[in-house]
């Protein structure tokens, strides 16, 4: 069976060769202007990690299993700092056991069995995340990672109201597939669809496919069902409550610190059938922003509305680097789309936007499948294959990641520049050079939710600590301008000590007495989010 890499997103399959590696580091060598060696990429056979200290009761033992491979798979999400300490077989905390559920009985089972002996229970999704959201914390005589993979059907389909019951451990692709002979689909497409999970989606807060209106996975929230070691957790399914505060809410970015979630029910939506498309060209970023700003405040709320800098339009479009590029997109399954998108067309232009008639697609809802326009095509295709790339350049020194953030529209520039000079002086000071580039992921009425990048020549061997710097610096920017500390790649291990900054103090004492009751021997996921 194709097996998940243990290092790099993706599968073994998409593992890189060495030819492409020795590519890619003659082009950095030219780039930098320093030579850059090409390590061999590591196999499971150069994995030694340490013997599990569980021994599974015997009716676990046929869900759970202590192959090496798989712990180390559940041992890191894919941020830059989990690939490459992977990629250095480094791996001083594994999981003991990973647990593969079939049902709530199963999960049950296996929360008593962490409670009672005080084993650390770790939810695991797709393994996606950025933010150090299914590492295993220290302190703890055995580590249980649960796998939700086996509950991975859509059980029921309410097709007048518009909804469908799905299991937590659902891939991206797997739910559009089980939705699509309905008719139906979620519409929920961030960067990790691949290889991550409604439960994940829900548990972290993700943010999609759509840049305005539903944007975070909140929106299609219709009820959730979560087991907790003090028993079930299910919200009546209801499209709107005013009935005390929500128990969705709660369990919404709770990121496996209240329990397990096993299903939601989720509002799905009609396949598209009138789609528009165009990539609007602006001489500065600033001023794309003010177009965005203006398309946002009308309310017509297109799909796709990103805006990319210079150098990001450069990166992903092949562009000269002197124009930043605003992506717009709209869709439906039952109005033609044209007239929206000559609206939006029209506030881009009149903020200095350039596009072409030519250069705008509208499809007619006939099901004939007209070419998207060159750039946006580009732009999709260099977004889906980003996490990809990152694989070719692991251990050769580059040092790059990326975070995100949002503020309101009147602190927005004041925070770009904010951000942009803290990245470029670390990056100066740390590395002796670099870059930074931005675009905009989602945009609200009231203000944007930005994208940094950044991307330098480091010293193999020191990359860790080089991130940790660059990271520390931007991250202490963003709070000083203002900003939130994720806007939806979650706050797991890496953002905890901005979080705490940014949330009140009474809500934290709230948050823990709430972990307490549910979870009273603090079992799951302990030290994201509150400490005990």
């Amino acid at each position: 069976m194709p097996r998940r890499s243990f290092w790099a997103w993706g599968m073994e399959s998409d593992e890189p060769t060495e030819g492409q590696r020795r590519e890619l580091a003659a082009g950095l060598s030219a780039k930098y202007g320093v030579p850059v060696d090409v390590p061999p990429v590591p196999a499971s056979s150069d994995l030694d990690l340490r013997r599990p200290r569980i021994a599974v009761p015997g009716p676990l033992a046929e869900i759970c299993t202590t192959d090496t491979h798989d712990r180390a798979v559940h041992t890191y999400g894919r941020s830059f700092r989990d690939r490459i300490r992977a990629f250095n077989l480094q791996f001083p905390n594994p999981p003991d056991v990973v647990a593969y559920p079939r049902d709530d009985g199963d999960l049950v089972s296996l929360l008593d069995l962490c409670s009672s002996q005080g084993y650390c229970a770790i939810p695991f999704g797709g393994g996606s995340s950025v933010v150090g959201g299914v590492e295993p914390p220290d302190g703890y005589n055995g580590i249980v990672s649960i796998d939700l993979s086996r509950l991975d059907r859509v059980l029921e389909i309410d097709d007048v109201s518009r909804a469908a019951r799905i299991q937590a451990g659902v891939y991206g692709p797997a739910l559009e597939e089980q939705l699509r002979p309905h008719g139906f689909t979620l519409r929920h497409f961030p960067q990790s669809f691949e290889f991550s999970t409604l439960g994940g989606w829900i548990a972290t807060r993700s943010g999609g496919h759509y840049a305005t209106n539903q944007t975070h996975i909140d929106d299609f929230v219709e009820s959730v069902r979560m087991i907790t070691p003090q028993g079930v957790w299910e919200s009546r399914r209801l499209p709107g409550s005013g009935a005390g505060p929500s128990p969705d809410r709660m369990v919404l970015g709770s990121e496996g610190t209240l329990g397990v979630i096993t299903e939601a029910w989720m509002r799905v939506q009609a396949r598209p059938r009138f789609r528009a498309s165009a990539a609007v060209r602006f001489s500065s970023f600033a001023a794309g922003g003010e177009a965005v700003r203006q398309i946002v405040q009308t309310k017509v709320w297109p799909a796709n509305c990103r805006l990319l800098d210079p150098g990001e339009a450069q990166d992903a479009l092949g562009y000269d680097g002197t124009r930043a590029i605003l992506v717009l997109g709209f869709e439906s399954a039952e109005l033609p789309q044209g007239e929206q998108m000559r609206q939006v067309i029209e506030i881009a232009r009149d903020c200095g936007g350039a596009v072409g008639e030519d250069e705008i697609r509208i499809i007619d809802g006939t099901g004939e499948e007209a070419r998207r326009p060159e750039a946006v095509g580009a732009w999709r295709n260099a977004f889906i294959g980003a996490p990809y790339q990152r694989n070719i350049s692991m251990g050769m020194g580059v040092v790059a990641e990326t975070l995100e953030t949002s503020i309101t529209w009147e602190r927005w520039p004041s925070m770009d520049e904010a951000v942009r000079g803290a990245l470029q002086d670390a990056l100066d000071r740390v590395c002796g050079g670099g870059r930074v580039t931005c675009r905009f992921t989602h945009v609200y009425p009231d203000g944007p939710a930005p994208y940094f990048t950044f991307e330098a020549m480091g010293r193999p061997g020191a990359e860790l600590a080089m991130h940790e710097e660059i990271k520390r610096a931007a991250s202490d920017a963003v709070m000083a301008a203002g900003g939130t500390i994720t806007h939806h790649h979650a706050v797991g291990r890496v953002h905890r000590p901005w979080y705490d900054q940014q949330r009140p103090d009474p809500f934290a004492a709230g948050l823990r007495a709430a972990k307490s009751a549910v979870d009273p021997n603090w079992v799951l996921n302990p030290g994201i989010l509150v400490d005990r």
